[in-house]
């Protein structure tokens, strides 16, 4: 059973079960996801709008809702029994469901896949994380031995995302369909997926996208998104500054990795997708007064993007908060789109650090594939 609660979680399970089935191909998959997991046969317990969403104010509205989901997840493998439960991503949504099947039933094996990134902040949660997870894949490869210094048991598989960067290709023949010059800068804005990332971040990059536009004739932007806010994001850059194509299409968005020249992005698994893509970018993030002045305090590392947390140096720019300013946005990208030598530096530190990843070697949803097969049939 794989259970996801966002849109980048349902990619997650999509390639998983791909490659579950690749290596075994009577895997019975049950479940919750999106459309991607959807396309690879799962019929979903429910759709995933109640549980895309992050921030206390954001949240809180949604807390009955929730918590429905988790009832009506758990309950399901509770009558089912499944192997194995996994849970992707979305701790505050997922992690909930391993907490009551522990409870209930604990002898369901419990597997988290993309673990929560308690070695930047709170790390007593990795100690909590070990009473409800059997097993957790680990996309860092410095997280295994911080997981086991608190006896749960963890396997490096690899960042997902890297087997993604094949499909990142097309990028000529999209510019060509929406009518875009093979010479016209082409930026990407990536806002996040979360309705309140809408509402925070894309404003910001509004005004970024303005003074860039007036600095560089020709600008043209491409604003990938998905469907469950693909409505809002349309009502929100009416009367956008610069021509401006929103792509839902999952294919137009791995095209748009390889059309564009630099990208404005919320920070998250895009910007680990743009890294692999060797795509500039600036890196940005903003949540309500409330949300961030409780979570600054909990912080102990300096940067948000993983880039930067790899390379323990701000190879990527990136603005949190109130840095997240469309003025200081802009005089950002602009070195990117105009200076061919700052966007080759940047390009050297994204090869840097996505070679920490484990780019090369097997996909690691097969090895992650791996990980979880073996550990049912060990345990």
């Amino acid at each position: 059973m794989l259970v996801c609660g966002e849109p980048s979680g349902d990619l997650l399970g999509a390639e998983l079960m791909a490659a579950l089935r690749s290596i075994s191909p009577a895997i019975e998959i049950t479940g919750v996801g999106g459309p991607a997991m959807t396309a690879q046969g799962l019929r979903s317990l429910y759709s995933l709008g109640a549980t895309a969403v992050m921030g206390l104010r954001e949240v809180v509205p949604r807390i009955p809702a929730i918590l429905a989901r988790v009832r009506e997840a758990s309950n399901f493998a509770l009558t089912t029994r499944p192997d194995a439960v996994v849970l992707i991503d979305s701790p505050d949504f997922t992690h909930r469901i391993a907490q009551r099947l522990k409870r209930i039933a604990p002898k369901i094996r419990t597997i988290n896949y993309v673990a929560p990134q308690v070695w930047a902040s709170r790390g007593y949660r990795a100690r909590k994380m070990a009473r409800y997870f059997d097993l957790v894949l680990a996309l860092l490869p410095f997280e295994p031995p911080f997981f086991e210094r608190y006896g749960l048991k963890a396997v490096f598989v690899g960042h997902p995302a890297i087997e993604r960067a094949a499909r990142m290709a097309g990028g000529a023949e999209l510019r060509k369909r929406l009518g875009i010059a093979p010479s016209a800068p082409l930026l990407g804005v990536f806002p996040g997926s979360r309705s309140n990332e809408i509402r925070f971040i894309l404003p910001e990059f509004r005004e970024a996208v303005a003074r860039i536009a007036a600095e560089l004739p020709g600008l043209v932007n491409v604003l990938p998104t998905v469907p469950h806010v693909g409505a809002r994001v349309r009502a929100a850059t009416q009367d956008w500054p610069a021509p401006l194509h929103i792509l839902e299409d999952e294919v137009d968005k791995f095209a748009a990795f390889d059309a564009i020249d630099a990208a404005l992005a919320a920070s998250g698994t895009v910007t680990t997708e743009l890294a692999l893509a060797r795509k500039p970018m600036v890196v940005a993030y903003r949540v309500g007064r409330l949300t961030f002045a409780l979570a600054r305090h909990l912080m102990t590392v300096k940067h948000i993007a993983l880039v930067n947390v790899l390379l323990e140096r701000e190879a990527v720019p990136e603005f949190l908060q109130d840095r997240c300013r469309g003025r200081l946005l802009a005089d950002a990208v602009l070195p990117l789109l105009g200076d061919p030598q700052a966007a080759a530096r940047q390009r050297a530190d994204l090869d840097a650090a996505t070679a920490l990843l484990g780019r090369g070697g097997d996909a690691p949803s097969l090895r992650a594939a791996r990980a979880i097969l073996d550990f049912v049939s060990n345990s």
